[in-house]
Order: C-alpha cells, then structure tokens, then sequence
C-alpha cells in the first residue's frame, strides 16, 4: 500500500475509533461523568494510585487531576488513605460506589456494542469484524 492509502486508512480507522467511542459513551447511563472521570475510575479499578501517578499516565498536571479527583472523592466514587511508604503523599482508589459505578458504564457500552454488531452485521460481516480485531490488537503490540 502507498503512502497516500496508508495515510488515509489511518485517519480513517482513527475517526471511526473515535466514532465509536463517542457511541459507546452516549450509550452509558452514567451521563454526568465526564471523560477524564471516566477514565481515573478506570485507572483506579487496577489499583491505588497518586495524584502524580496517575496525572502522569494521563498527560495532564497535576493540580487538573487534584480537580478531578476531588468531584470523584466528593460523588463517593473514590477515597483517600496514606501512602503506605510516603507519609507527604496520599493513595486513591476506588470506593464500593465506584466500583458499581465503573461496572455499570462498562457493562452500558459492552451491551449497546453486542446489540448493534448484532442487529447492524449479517454473519460473515461478523467473522470479517472478528479478523479486524485480531488485526488491530496487532498494531496495539507492535
């Protein structure tokens, strides 16, 4: 493939994976979550992290993190408890709510995408999607 084709298939599968996020978003019950929201209780749902940490892993400063933490620690999706080997520092992670919360978004998302792939794609569009997604778990290793 040239280059102008593997330029434009790139943009093409980044619009539509964006697409699809956007569907899969609208489809959860969980409207107030903002996106950020969405993805510290997503982080969370691995482990305790820091502010710093998970600021980090998400590109944004640190102060920007504090915010959202704090909309979570208010809304009891998440809590605070001392680092156990920094006492300057605090871990989050999430609370029961949270945990209900995330499980519920995900579960919103897994439930619209299954319905639409079923009712959108005939049988052997559903075997090319399966290959597609071998393919694109490639590109996400490499």
């Amino acid at each position: 493939m040239d280059t102008p084709d593997r330029s434009r298939s790139a943009e093409e599968l980044m619009a539509v994976v964006s697409q699809l996020n956007r569907r899969m978003r609208a489809a959860s019950p969980e409207g107030a979550l903002t996106p950020s929201q969405r993805i510290v209780l997503g982080r969370l749902h691995d482990g305790p992290a820091t502010t710093a940490a998970l600021a980090r892993a998400e590109h944004v400063r640190p102060q920007s993190m504090r915010v959202t933490l704090g909309v979570l620690e208010e809304s009891g999706l998440v809590e605070r408890s001392p680092h156990p080997t920094d006492g300057r520092q605090v871990v989050f992670s999430l609370t029961e709510a949270g945990r209900l919360r995330l499980g519920a978004l995900r579960q919103a998302k897994e439930t619209w995408l299954a319905d639409a792939i079923a009712a959108r794609l005939d049988a052997e569009e559903q075997r090319v999607l399966a290959h597609a997604i071998e393919l694109m778990k490639r590109l996400v290793r490499s």
